[in-house]
């Protein structure tokens, strides 16, 4: 690796102007000092820091929309961060009904524009948050029961490996390398530079809800919303956020991709439930569908508090058992924007087995996440130990988690984000990483 290899593309190394923005991230809580930022224009850019790092032994970050949750992933003290924020290119082929992607791209941004031409990709509950990480972990949101995740849409991509080599992975070439990457988690593997994903047709309207109740009415409201959620016809997404009892709102949201005489009626189980403050139902054309439930943001992103998150799935209804715990959580968690976030699965998601693509979790009735907030610096280990409490208590109720949700506190963290998927993930990591080059907390680690 010759002694010529030099940093290329956007390069901000420490005491740089413009190094404090470029260390800002969604969650302050996972703000470190890394040495050197480098905003790739081009896959060139990317080989080259990676030959760049390795020569001079320092640990590699990749970094996309900002928005990893937990400490050490996107960020590193000392290290490189590698982001791509700044390859934005999208390239619509129609009648392939195919969508070339570069990876630095945010979804709002891309749902938008894919919206705007008559189609439609899956998208999560952030516009802030970057294709090149979501992808990877699975993509959840309130279309996977329509159209699957975003990983289930992917059919190819462009990846940079621990070499500096571009490889392309698609049915045909590296197809163990797409396999993993439809739910094995970003950074294992490679920097992705490029996805191609498969388009679907937006139906010519869509109807949007809101349900709004009284917090305390909160055992009630749950109860219904998991006894119907995951049964629900599957054109019907729909997450239920509880927020902190300090904030005080509890409500349900999501799309319904038909009309709203037929929606109303499939909501009939939820607005007869307790004594409603708001019931919105509102037909949209899919354009203004994808602007409301991802309004624009700044990008990038910027949560003015620290979080913590956490993350299981239910493959059964909960008791009144679990729903106490719950309760508990967001009475004792004093943050405003503390909450738990549910989102019914079934549908499309269902209909791939478990081990086409290492997204394992096909079968939860619905996927839960839980996260607390603070400002304080004094605060912070009071509120971690929370979330961890809260996760040992629901443990009898719920299965795994989601990676794209990650937790470190979660010790076999392999088999609860991959289920026995992990072993074949670990393989994959041995050829394409062998040198555990893209190595950070709960990366998959390479088996011979």
């Amino acid at each position: 690796m010759g002694s010529k290899i030099r940093l290329t593309g956007r390069v901000i190394f420490k005491g740089d102007p413009g190094y404090e923005q470029a260390r800002l991230n969604w969650n302050p809580y996972v703000d470190t000092f890394p040495l050197v930022f480098v905003f790739a224009q081009s896959t060139k850019d990317v080989a080259n820091a990676i030959k760049w790092a390795r020569k001079n032994n320092v640990l590699i970050r990749v970094r996309s929309g900002r928005h990893a949750l937990d400490k050490n992933l996107s960020m590193v003290k000392d290290g490189i961060v590698i982001d791509v924020s700044d390859m934005k290119k999208v390239r619509l082929i129609r009648e392939k009904e195919l969508a070339i992607v570069q990876t630095g791209i945010n979804v709002g941004p891309l749902v938008k524009k894919v919206a705007q031409e008559g189609f439609m990709v899956p998208f999560g509950d952030s516009p802030t948050v970057g294709i090149g990480g979501i992808t990877m972990g699975g993509g959840m949101g309130v279309v996977q029961r329509s159209i699957g995740l975003i990983s289930d849409n992917l059919i190819g991509l462009e990846m940079v490996d621990a070499n500096g080599t571009v490889l392309y992975a698609s049915k045909n070439s590296n197809s163990d390398l797409l396999w993993a990457s439809r739910g094995g988690g970003g950074g294992n593997f490679g920097i992705n530079t490029e996805y191609s994903f498969k388009l679907h047709h937006a139906p010519a309207e869509a109807t949007v809800f809101e349900i709004i109740w009284p917090w305390n009415q909160l055992e009630k409201v749950f109860k219904a919303w998991q006894k119907w959620a995951p049964f629900v016809d599957s054109r019907l997404g729909s997450t239920l956020e509880i927020f902190s009892k300090n904030n005080g709102l509890l409500h349900t949201t999501g799309l319904f991709l038909g009309s709203k005489p037929k929606l109303t009626s499939l909501l009939e189980p939820l607005i007869s439930v307790g004594t409603p403050t708001k019931v919105f139902i509102q037909n949209l054309s899919y354009p203004n569908v994808v602007e409301y439930l991802l309004p624009d943001e700044p990008i990038p992103g910027r949560s003015d508090q620290n979080n913590k998150f956490s993350s299981a799935w239910a493959t059964s209804l909960f008791p009144d058992e679990a729903i106490k715990i719950i309760r508990s959580f967001l009475e004792e968690s004093a943050g405003t924007e503390s909450s738990f976030l549910f989102l019914n699965c079934g549908g499309a998601l269902r209909r791939i087995s478990y081990e086409a693509t290492a997204f394992f979790w096909r079968s939860p009735k619905f996927y839960l996440e839980w996260n607390t907030t603070w400002t304080q610096d004094s605060e912070a280990s009071r509120n971690l130990a929370l979330v961890a409490r809260t996760h040992q208590l629901l443990n009898p109720f719920v299965e795994g988690a989601y990676v794209n949700s990650p937790d470190q506190n979660i010790r076999n963290f392999g088999p609860a984000y991959y289920g026995t998927n992990f072993d074949r993930l670990q393989r994959i990591k041995a050829k394409y990483d062998p040198e555990n080059v893209f190595y950070f907390p709960q990366s998959i680690p390479p088996k011979f």
